[in-house]
């Protein structure tokens, strides 16, 4: 299944069923998984970590060095799920000491010209579409979607169950659940079309609506509207999950729409 054209070291661990097209080139510390197919002209660097039933398109660049300079040639990994699809011309950097790896979950979609840095830790089932530009150490929830041509600042964590516009500049964190859009990028409701896709109640959806409101739609600051919401609200996986997410922000979350501020 590997082609004759492609450059494939004998030390590198493929498993059955890959299919290796034309002009690729594959390291020798390199292992990929059942059923992956990886079309002409990828490059896979040492290091790489490839899941099973993956789909690596044209023009990929999987596993080289970091793009930053305290990078000193250390052992370091790039790790991608299972059933995940990397588009044409997609970079995924190889991690430094600093966290030893740079990982994608399983079922993640990451379409063409995009590029992930390293350090970064994409969730599950993530969708990340043309252009992005997802800077070092960054962390991304499961089940993001997030639009193309949009860039995230370096050590930025997003939540779970975000969308995120597309062309969008991500310079402070965005908690689980909700939409963002706009120039300044600003809190635009939660997302609740995708969690009822993913199954989430009506009742569970009012309460996430009824926390959001009282952190961005409140004469409340942000510190006040915690205080609020764990006193008034009854512990839930989802309340507990967003206070979290936002007390162990150090940059702060998004702002509001027409708040006039960042929330800090």
């Amino acid at each position: 299944m590997i082609h004759q054209l492609a450059a494939v070291d004998k030390r590198a661990k493929i498993s059955k069923n890959v299919v290796v097209e034309p002009f690729t080139t594959i390291a020798a510390d390199v292992e990929i998984g059942e059923g992956t197919w990886i079309g002409s002209n990828v490059t896979i660097m040492d290091g790489a970590r490839i899941g099973k039933n993956c789909k690596i398109f044209p023009g990929t660049v999987i596993s080289a060095i970091p793009q930053d300079l305290k990078f000193d040639g250390e052992d370091t990994q790039t790790i991608i799920g299972d059933n995940t699809t990397l588009r044409e011309c997609v970079t995924v950097n190889k991690g430094t000491k600093a966290l030893g790896y740079t990982k994608v979950g399983d079922n993640c979609l990451i379409m063409a010209t995009s590029h992930v840095a390293h350090d970064c830790i994409i969730g599950n089932n993530v969708i990340i579409a043309n252009g992005c530009g997802i800077a070092g150490h960054v962390e991304i929830g499961d089940y993001t979607v997030m639009g193309g041509l949009s860039a995230v600042q370096q050590f930025g964590k997003i939540g779970k169950h975000t969308m995120i516009s597309g062309g969008s500049l991500i310079r402070k964190d965005i908690p689980p659940y909700i939409k963002v859009g706009r120039e300044p990028i600003s809190y635009a409701g939660i997302n609740s079309v995708g969690l009822r896709r993913r199954g989430f109640s009506n009742e569970k959806i009012f309460e996430i609506q009824k926390i959001y409101r009282y952190i961005f739609q409140m004469k409340m600051n942000v510190t006040q509207a915690l205080v609020y919401i764990e006193k008034e609200m009854l512990p839930t996986a989802e309340r507990d999950e967003i206070l979290q997410f936002i007390q162990n922000s150090p940059r702060g979350i998004v702002k509001g729409y027409g708040t006039g501020k960042e929330r800090e």
